[in-house]
């Protein structure tokens, strides 16, 4: 816990001076440490309670890790609201997640029951914001997946993914619409 609690300092510019003791309110620090008794509970082979604790840390912090899923050291969830991360998915240490990631499957019809259905995460890897990596793919060590990529195939290691960016489109004029004429 002391390590979860120095990662986010240490990542978090916002955290500084006497402003370090918030690092208790982060949602993705709760939510990784119910996750840790979770996937505890799951590897034992406890029905129903698991499942039940992850909603539970869902409700509390809007952050759906499934017990399932295998989490490295030093996990850093930074605003972490709409996060979600599957039951077959593996991240590795020093990952970086921001608000909205997923870490899906890519559906009933095409992931087969068992199967390894969500992504694996290499080491010191970052997700943008509302970054999406889909189906049983493979992000190497130390990639950058920027805010909004949809990932459907695997990502070399160091390699950096960007979604493409908002066009600016010069307005048209719409004749009728703010054209001075009086009705």
């Amino acid at each position: 816990m002391l390590e979860d609690l120095r990662a986010y300092c240490r990542r978090d510019p916002a955290l500084y001076g006497v402003k370090v003791a918030e690092v208790l309110l982060y949602p993705g620090l709760w939510a990784l440490w119910g996750h840790r008794a979770a996937h505890l509970l799951h590897r034992a082979r406890l029905p129903f309670l698991p499942r039940l604790l992850s909603q539970v840390m869902r409700f509390l912090t809007g952050i759906e890790i499934h017990p399932g899923a295998v989490i490295g050291r030093r996990l850093f969830i930074d605003h972490g609201a709409g996060v979600v991360i599957g039951e077959t998915a593996r991240i590795g240490d020093d990952v970086t997640m921001y608000h909205q990631v997923t870490l899906g499957g890519r559906g009933w019809r095409r992931d087969p029951k068992g199967s390894r259905r969500h992504p694996q995460v290499g080491d010191r890897v970052t997700l943008g914001v509302g970054a999406t990596v889909l189906g049983p793919v493979s992000i190497g060590d130390d990639a950058e997946i920027g805010a909004l990529a949809l990932v459907v195939a695997d990502i070399p290691a160091g390699a950096r993914v960007r979604a493409p960016a908002a066009e600016t489109v010069p307005s048209t004029p719409n004749p009728g619409i703010n054209s001075g004429a009086r009705t």
